[in-house]
């Protein structure tokens, strides 16, 4: 081999360190360019001998670069050729290049060893880059296997070296695996803040490593349940990939887009994506990441109800390979759905051996794996007729969930999660209505639905960030820059994400306590819904019925229907044969829904108040227009249990003023405040310049009674931002979370914010649902648009009922014989 001037030497070192820079700032294809110059220059291959070592260095990082484009063999090739020449001062970083080329390709057996040699090799040499990047793979390979408190360790040591020496990128890097381990830890919110870190110092020092740290973040909202804002978060990662980008981690976006579309039902979708991944992953010599994306293909295809049998086989040695990769917790996740599978055919004796082959989940492993084994398990004892262990095992499942959710400070998240276990929820509540038993429905009805509410709330940030966000967002609505507000809004929403939950949760209500404080005086009709068939629970005087009503589908659509034909009401101009029309078409409609709703149930219900705990699809109901409720009290509770913990706090002292609002814009919406604030010796006024959100925020915090008489806006796909209309701009959904105490009663009169997105679990979302989620035990609102004449009148006879000393369900019900069709329903205590 001819001896190279150090000059070429000194070269040829530059080129391989700059090289490697660009492979490790996430563009192998640049990188590998400048690496097979460097070896050119370093006479290779003309010069290949043992005594080589300039190139062996540069082989060795050309080894990682080819592999990261997805050329695995190649890359391993390379680096068995640079172990011919290597000098032992560059062993250490050899072994870890190995590592990460067979850590990338799912070979963590094979990885794992060479990471614990490399690790002390490079200590001993005191190559502090290397090393720190050894680390933070090995860090990354065991949240692979979930081995969460080892990978801590590395990533913390790790922290330290890039911190002395101001390594940023891998500090970044610290922060994004960090991410991985709060998620697998279950822990959410901060799981969230450390992407957000990684993000921010992806765009100062490795732009190009945005796409997966974008991804990771679609993936941990997929895991709560929040499948359509994850959705968003991978289109935007999708559009961040460069051509020159990890082909691997490409491949993982495509998987990621299909467990998204399995979230959401669009199994078709799934099916196309997850088969794209695994080919993608086959491509680049990743056999273990394959087998998980042909995981997901095979839970697709169980899910189209595809032949059982032939899943079986798949699943099976799915569940073989994935073991003998070291992948327990993916491997398991195909063991159980080799089960389901076997259930679905028929071969329960089979399906309980593939159970028993899968261990025990740890606290640690993912929470989908945790409820899928439920799941499976409580649909085994099912089939066999045992629904006393069936319905322990659904228990146990939704305990998880309730665990999980006592974390999170969002509502949103709180409300999401309830997507992960509503095939354990529909378990227990389809083997309640085939019992029979009506005690055992409302158990499971009260266990299934709005268990949001069952976390304690919180108070919304409140930094001077979000405080400024929050005013420019206010500024732009007034001048209609949607695309900026859109933004703003979702910077917001994502730091309501990262908030932290009490871990402190409320106990669902039995049914005798629920029967306790109904005491004669109501009774309450609870709606549940399975497989398209609607039910009624009535429970009054001590006793609850089952009442089987028949598809909710035509229910739905009167509904829509009706909305339809009430708004159309309230509109100024309406020529009078057409009102009539709109009319006649809603009080039919009100007629269907009384004979489909409320006729098969007149022998239980009596002539009473009601309480009325509608499920998905029956939310917007102007429930006090039924021909059998007009003139009734009827109120309106997301939950029993919810109905019966607004009663009680309804009874407590609350001794703060009343608040009047009058908003811009709005014909009468001054002189219906000033009629009404005569009635009240102790209130504020705030009407014309005087109406902002700031002096209505500081009013309503502690108001015994609140009237708003504002244009509203729901927002059914960003609920949080839904809006009342004050002078200096709108007040969001999101403010009412930073309230110290609640308004006891709140009149939201010129608008329809009783609308409300119903998600996974009859979890209720929406302005109406924010103000009872932070302690309002009574909203009166509108579910459709309502005239203004009509609702000065009614207003002022509502308030002189309140005055009387009616309840607020009461009082609606006074108030609403003296209008025509006004769609305004009580919520919460009635």
């Amino acid at each position: 081999m001819r001896t190279l001037p150090q000059a070429t030497v000194d070269r040829v070192l530059r080129m391989r360190e700059v090289g490697s820079s660009l492979t490790n700032s996430g563009r192998p294809a640049a990188g590998a360019r400048a690496l097979r110059a460097a070896l050119l220059l370093a006479g290779w291959p003309d010069g290949a001998d043992t005594g080589n070592w300039l190139a062996g260095r540069v082989l060795i990082s050309l080894g990682l670069a080819e592999a990261e484009q997805g050329d695995t063999e190649a890359g391993l090739r390379l680096l068995d050729e640079a172990a011919r020449m290597v000098a032992p001062e560059h062993r250490g970083i050899l072994l870890q290049n190995k590592g990460v080329v067979l850590q990338r390709a799912g070979r963590t057996d094979e990885a794992a060893p060479l990471f614990d040699a490399a690790i002390p090799l490079l200590a001993d040499v005191r190559d502090d880059f290397t090393l720190a990047t050894a680390l933070l793979n090995r860090a990354t390979l065991r949240l692979g296997v979930g081995r969460v408190r080892l990978a801590r360790d590395d990533l913390g040591r790790c922290r330290q070296i890039a911190e002395k020496n101001r390594y940023d990128l891998l500090t970044a890097k610290v922060d994004h695996d960090l991410g991985y381990c709060h998620l697998l830890a279950g822990d959410i919110p901060l799981a969230l803040r450390s992407l957000d870190e990684a993000s921010r110092q992806y765009r100062l020092h490795g732009a190009d490593y945005l796409p997966v740290v974008v991804m990771d973040k679609a993936r941990t909202l997929l895991a709560v349940g929040l499948a359509s804002e994850a959705s968003r978060e991978l289109t935007e990662a999708f559009q961040l990939f460069r051509r020159d980008h990890f082909s691997v981690d490409y491949a993982w976006a495509e998987l990621t887009r299909a467990q998204i579309a399995l979230a959401t039902g669009d199994h078709g979708t799934a099916l196309m994506w997850s088969r794209r991944a695994a080919r993608r992953f086959r491509r680049h010599g990743d056999a273990a990441w394959a087998a998980v994306a042909e995981v997901t293909t095979v839970q697709a295809q169980l899910m189209c109800g595809r032949q059982p049998n032939a899943l079986v086989t798949r699943a099976r040695l799915l569940a073989d390979r994935l073991h003998d990769l070291g992948l327990r917790y993916d491997g398991d996740h195909a063991e159980l759905l080799s089960a389901r599978a076997l259930i679905a055919a028929g071969r329960v004796v089979d399906a309980g051996i593939a159970v028993a082959r899968t261990t025990r989940p740890a606290a640690g492993a993912p929470l989908e794996t945790r409820l899928l084994r439920q799941l499976v398990q409580a649909e085994l004892h099912s089939t066999a007729g045992r629904t006393a262990a069936a319905l322990a095992h659904a228990r146990s499942g939704l305990a998880m969930l309730n665990r999980q959710r006592r974390r999170f400070g969002s509502i949103e998240l709180r409300a999401g999660i309830s997507a992960l276990g509503q095939e354990l929820a529909c378990t227990g509540l389809r083997l309640a209505l085939r019992n029979g038993s009506a005690r055992l429905v409302f158990d499971w009805s009260e266990r299934c639905r709005a268990q949001a509410f069952r976390a304690r709330p919180v108070r919304a940030l409140a930094d001077q960030d979000t405080r400024e966000m929050i005013a420019e967002l206010r500024q732009l609505d007034r001048v209609n820059q949607r695309h900026h507000v859109a933004q703003l809004e979702r910077r917001l929403r994502e730091r309501g994400w990262q908030q932290e939950g009490t871990g402190e949760a409320v106990v669902p209500m039995s049914l005798s306590t629920v029967q306790q404080e109904l005491a004669g005086t109501h009774a309450m009709v609870s709606f549940v819904h399975h497989d398209g068939d609607l039910a009624a629970l009535v429970i009054k005087d001590g006793s609850v019925g089952l009442v089987h009503l028949g598809a909710l589908g035509t229910v739905v659509e009167a509904v829509r229907r009706l909305i339809s034909d009430l708004d159309a009401l309230s509109s100024w101009h309406l020529p009078t044969h057409l009102f009539a029309v709109f009319r006649e078409s809603a009080e039919w409609h009100l007629g269907q829904l009384q004979r489909a709703l409320l006729t098969p149930l007149r022998p239980l219900l009596g002539h009473g108040n009601v309480v009325v705990v509608p499920c998905t699809g029956l939310t917007g109901i102007p429930w006090g227009l039924l021909p059998d409720f007009r003139e009734r009290a009827v109120s309106v509770a997301p939950s029993a249990s919810v109905w019966v913990t607004a009663r009680r706090s309804a009874t407590t002292g609350h001794d703060g003023a009343a608040l009047f609002v009058a908003g811009p814009n709005l014909n009468q919406a001054e002189a219906e405040v000033r009629e009404l604030v005569r009635l009240y010796p102790r209130s504020t006024c705030l009407v014309g310049e005087d109406a902002t959100v700031e002096a209505t925020l500081r009013a309503l915090d502690g108001a015994t009674i609140a009237h708003l008489a504002t244009h509203g806006h729901h927002e059914p796909e960003n609920v949080l931002f839904s809006r009342l209309d004050l002078v200096d701009g709108p007040l969001l959904a999101y403010e009412l979370q930073g309230l110290t105490q609640a308004p006891k009663h709140v009149i939201l009169s010129a608008c329809d914010v009783g609308q409300a997105q119903v998600r996974a679990g009859d979890e209720i979302l929406g302005l109406t649902a924010a103000m009872l989620y932070v302690g309002t035990t009574t909203v009166v609102s509108s579910v459709a648009r309502v005239h203004d004449d009509v609702v000065v009148a009614v207003m002022h006879e509502y308030h002189r009922a309140i005055l009387a000393g009616n309840e607020p369900a009461q009082a609606l019900a006074v108030a609403s014989g003296i209008g025509s069709l006004v769609p305004l329903v009580c919520y919460g205590a009635g």
